[in-house]
């Protein structure tokens, strides 16, 4: 018989053992903790930030540090000028604005920003998308040649093209766009920002706005009464603007900084508002120019307000906190990003999800590989078999990189040995 090897019946308790392997090397974790962006997750998957959530640390003493010391050096000459309730309202309200804006980024930043969640394949071409593949695409994407780049979606009546993420396997939705820095695909993405850590999109742009519109308040609010400190200080001792300025420098300072803060927040602030006014984000703002065009978003200057400031903000469509079997591929991915030894013949693409190329063997199979293994292994020890001079392909069996790896995963040394001696049969 060509290319057919005896095999020996698998022992029901290697199957038992298998399974039990296989159960104890796919745990259950929660989503956070497989997750596949580049976010960070405190309190056990309660709170996601981006990558550059340390900026978060400078954006903070950048608004505190200024309050504080307008609180200590300034406040208490605006406490004695004026009587004490009016000097210590001057003093809480800008206290108190401070906290208000803490709020805002921490509502900003700590929140999911509107993550789509990544698809586990490629979605299933469509009968009438497929048919409108271009030669390039489909020489230039072999894993997924019957998924082309770009589909047309209906929006208030126009058409809008939306684009196939490569990475998150999915088309996005409109106004959807892959941020690079968080690796994730966000609804209506407006812009990653550093100075919150994280990206702004449907979930959390209202709050970045009012976040940005309070900060440009306060910085108003610490450089008009540093000027009222500079004009009680020279009408007291009948001085110059810049002897004022030698006896509380600490207010000379605080102008010129609120002064250039202002104008940056500020003009943000005016951008924004333009974008609010008109239904546009900073991406599409600079990516189309809607200026020039029509803008199938915008429904009129009253309904978009409304929709930003007084539409009800859309749940997450992650659960970071759920359960989740861990399957073969993302255990393999776990343990590789916790330094676990690998075989090297096993292919990068095999583990390669991001592109969509994902190849790792399920765990449901790990129990058929080992009885071919094995069947394989007892074959050669029934003893020795005719040589066959005439093998088809078929027969030419062979040990893949796959088979390989999981050999090594569960502790089956053997599996080196048993592919030197298939090469070894003739």
């Amino acid at each position: 018989m060509q290319g057919k090897f005896y095999t020996a019946p698998l022992p029901p308790q290697l199957s038992d053992s298998n399974r039990r392997i296989i159960d104890t090397n796919t745990p259950t974790m929660r989503v956070y903790q497989i997750w596949k962006g580049s976010n960070r997750f405190f309190c056990g998957g309660r709170l996601i930030f981006g990558p550059d959530a340390r900026s978060l640390l400078l954006t903070v003493s950048m608004i505190v540090v200024p309050v504080i010391l307008f609180c200590a050096f300034v406040s208490q000459r605006l406490i004695d000028e004026f009587n004490h309730h009016f000097g210590n309202l001057i003093v809480g309200i800008s206290v108190a604005l401070t906290v208000y804006i803490m709020i805002l980024l921490f509502l900003t930043s700590a929140r999911d920003p509107g993550i789509i969640p990544r698809n586990p394949h490629p979605p299933e071409p469509e009968d009438d998308t497929a048919s409108g593949i271009s030669t390039d695409w489909v020489g230039s994407q072999s894993g997924a040649p019957n998924i082309p780049p770009t589909k047309d979606v209906m929006v208030n009546g126009m058409v809008v093209k939306v684009k196939y993420c490569q990475t998150c396997m999915l088309y996005r939705p409109p106004r959807c766009s892959h941020c690079s820095i968080c690796n994730n695909c966000v609804d209506r993405f407006d812009h990653h920002c550093p100075w919150v850590g994280q990206c702004i999109g449907k979930r959390n742009y209202r709050f970045f706005f009012m976040f940005v519109s309070s900060t440009t308040m306060l910085c108003l609010y610490v450089f008009a009464f540093c000027w009222v400190n500079i004009e009680r200080i020279m009408e007291a001792y009948h001085c110059s603007l810049g002897r004022a300025f030698l006896k509380s420098p600490v207010s000379g300072i605080l102008i010129l900084y609120t002064f250039i803060a202002a104008w940056f927040v500020g003009g943000l602030t005016a951008f924004h508002l333009y974008l609010i006014f008109t239904n546009q984000t900073t991406y599409e703002n600079f990516r189309y120019r809607y200026d020039g065009k029509m803008n199938p978003h915008n429904l009129g200057c009253w309904r978009n307000i409304r929709e930003i400031f007084f539409s009800k903000i859309p749940s997450s469509k992650n659960n970071f906190r759920a359960q989740v079997k861990g399957d073969s591929s993302s255990v393999f991915n776990t343990s590789m990003s916790l330094g676990h030894a690998m075989s090297p013949e096993m292919p990068k693409r095999s583990f390669d999800i991001e592109m969509g190329k994902r190849q790792a063997v399920a765990a449901e199979e790990f129990e058929d590989i080992h009885s071919q293994i094995d069947s394989i292994g007892g074959s050669e020890r029934c003893g020795p078999q005719p040589r066959h001079t005439n093998r088809d392909h078929k027969g030419n069996w062979e040990i893949t990189p796959d088979i390989h790896m999981l050999a090594a995963e569960f502790g089956m040394q053997h599996g080196s040995t048993v592919r030197e001696k298939i090469h070894g049969v003739r």
